[in-house]
């Protein structure tokens, strides 16, 4: 087992974080403008803020890191009107942090956890210290999805999930993936389809 400097816990910050919510909200803003999420939707994201830091993913979180990605994600989806969920890190077997108006409406299955560094990460630790009522769900499916980092939040998209690539690649020093969602197609060949779900 290695042991990590500090438990695993940054403790300095060199990043510049102006630079990563600058970044972070480019690549928000781009998604929604493809993805036309509409009131109330679901965003999902995962973040590694050791990644973002040029360390392996869960090895050195930084609360700073997480604090400014998510800051800078609930003021883009306040300003859309859709909700923000985060995906913590596989330590609470990746549950999602969202506002409990968020839960309520999508009848979502509460579980009785809070995130902290190194269990659940620092981006979801900010999201239940930034969430005005924060709670803790087990699973959803979200209409979009941003991945910083690799995390893999696949699982917590809604079928069916297309690749939206955006200008910015990445934030920091972690890749950046995005999808939107699409309506699936049934029916075969002679079936017609609505293009705006398309």
């Amino acid at each position: 087992m290695i042991n990590l400097p500090n438990g695993g816990i940054a403790t300095e910050m060199t990043m510049d974080l102006e630079a990563l919510r600058q970044q972070t909200t480019a690549v928000a803003n781009e998604l929604l403008a493809v993805a036309h999420l509409e009131k109330d939707d679901i965003l999902v994201v995962g973040c590694s803020s050791s990644e973002i830091a040029k360390h392996r993913i869960g090895t050195f979180s930084s609360e700073e890191i997480g604090k400014t990605v998510f800051n800078a994600l609930n003021d883009v989806c306040k300003a859309n009107g859709i909700f923000l969920a985060t995906q913590c890190c596989e330590h609470l077997n990746r549950a999602i942090i969202v506002e409990k108006e968020c839960a309520k409406l999508y009848r979502l299955t509460r579980v009785n956890v809070r995130p902290q560094l190194k269990a659940g990460g620092s981006f979801s630790t900010a999201a239940y210290n930034g969430f005005d009522n924060p709670v803790a769900v087990e699973y959803i499916q979200a209409q979009a999805g941003i991945d910083i980092g690799d995390t893999l939040i696949g699982m917590h998209l809604a079928p069916v999930a297309v690749p939206v690539r955006t200008a910015v690649s990445s934030i920091g020093n972690a890749h950046v993936v995005c999808a939107r969602t699409r309506a699936k197609y049934i029916g075969g060949e002679r079936a017609c389809y609505e293009s705006s779900l398309a």
